[in-house]
């Protein structure tokens, strides 16, 4: 199963807008033709409000009770949540859950490192099969937040791994095709134990900071086993 996590906002009580989830759609299309024969189902969560809104992390509640309706739907099945921006950080945090193996977190709003507020945290994602993909352009979530996220994350899980799409944007529009392609790779390698192509399982063996600046390669996709 994986559960789509569409992108939000910092603070709003307002209702989520339906461009997120239009956005969402063509990752979403991707996974389901890939996992087709291996049974996968794909949903898209569908949040109360747009706005994570500080300690109340109304975007990461959402996400874990959508996973407590796999389980009482579908029953013991593993879970990848997949989310963009806002909702990166809604599967960032909602890992935890003991029916999720893996997280796909794309172009993750993170908080800005703050001495005076606790870090995000990191020790839900043990055990997980966990990839970041940001673009270096990036101008709404910082990237290098992401990396350093993603360091402090490997140190108590090896499985983690962080690529670059260089020269793109939040909305990953520039290299899409790469970027779909590598998402579908983690996810049916995660999910169903498939091998990972060799960019991936190189980045998942990797020590930092190689693992978590992997340059995701023009052209991934067209021969994803060689």
């Amino acid at each position: 199963m994986v559960l789509l996590l569409p992108d939000g906002e910092p603070e709003s009580v307002r209702r989520p807008s339906p461009l997120s989830y239009a956005a969402a759609l063509p990752l979403g299309r991707t996974l389901a033709r890939a996992g087709r024969t291996d049974g996968l189902a794909v949903h898209a969560v569908h949040y109360r409000c747009r706005g994570w809104n500080g300690p109340d992390a109304h975007l990461a509640a959402d996400a874990t009770w959508a996973v407590d309706e796999v389980v009482r739907r579908y029953g013991d099945v593993p879970v990848c949540l997949t989310g963009h921006g806002m909702g990166g950080r809604a599967a960032l945090r909602a890992a935890g859950h003991p029916a999720v193996n893996s997280v796909l977190a794309m172009a993750p709003w993170l908080p800005e490192d703050d001495v005076a507020a606790t870090s995000e945290p990191v020790k839900q994602l043990v055990g997980r099969q966990v990839m970041i993909v940001h673009g270096t352009n990036d101008a709404r979530t910082d990237p290098e937040l992401s990396y350093r996220l993603a360091e402090r994350a490997k140190k108590s899980n090896r499985d983690t791994c962080r690529f670059e799409v260089h020269s793109d944007g939040h909305a990953l529009r520039q290299h899409h095709e790469e970027v779909l392609a590598l998402a579908a790779d983690f996810v049916l390698g995660a999910l169903f134990t498939r091998t990972y192509a060799r960019p991936v399982a190189d980045a998942l063996a990797a020590p930092p900071p190689l693992g978590l600046r992997m340059p995701l390669a023009a052209g991934f996709g067209r021969s994803l086993r060689s």
